[in-house]
This record gives C-alpha cells, structure tokens and sequence, in this order.
C-alpha cells in the first residue's frame, strides 16, 4: 500500500532552502520515493488553515517512508534546512 508524505513547510531563508531542496530530493528518489506536489499555488475551500508551501511525497509503503525519513541522506538535508524553514509533516498511508 502506498503511502505518503504530507508537508506544510514556511521558508524562512529560501536562499539557504535551496541546499536542502537539492539534497532532499536526491534522498527522495535515492528511497524510492516522487513529488507529487511541490510549492504550488494553495486555495483553502474550508476552514482556516493558512498553508505555506505544500510538498506530497509518495513512496510504495510505510517502511519506505520510514527508512527514508531516517535515512543519513535526508538527515543531513535537515541539517541543511535547520533556521531556513519551519516545517509540519505528517506520514499517511494510502488506499
């Protein structure tokens, strides 16, 4: 069962986002995994969430997110993103 990554990410610094932009998708396809959504245009139909830049991620399973997610790749990407943005992400499992 596929499942994905679900993230509401405020960039602060984009300049320095960029770095972790570039190895973060390198992790990404590394781990089996493709963007679905990165960065575009949001409209809220309900509620009152004000998101920020969206990204969905899709990987073949749960495992496979988890072993992205902890991956040495995508941790050093974090360190790349640490002060140029503030993220919410969440790991969903498909249908």
């Amino acid at each position: 069962m596929s499942a994905y990554i679900l993230v509401d990410c405020e960039v602060t610094d984009p300049v320095r986002y960029e770095s972790y932009k570039k190895a973060a998708q390198e992790a990404v396809q590394k781990y089996r995994g493709r963007y679905l959504v990165r960065g575009g245009a949001t409209h809220v139909l309900e509620g009152n969430w004000q998101p920020h830049r969206i990204v969905v991620l899709e990987f073949p399973s749960q495992e496979a997110v988890q072993r992205f997610f902890a991956s040495p790749e995508y941790q050093a990407a974090c360190v790349l993103r640490a002060g140029a943005a503030r993220m919410n992400t969440i790991a969903v499992e498909g249908v």
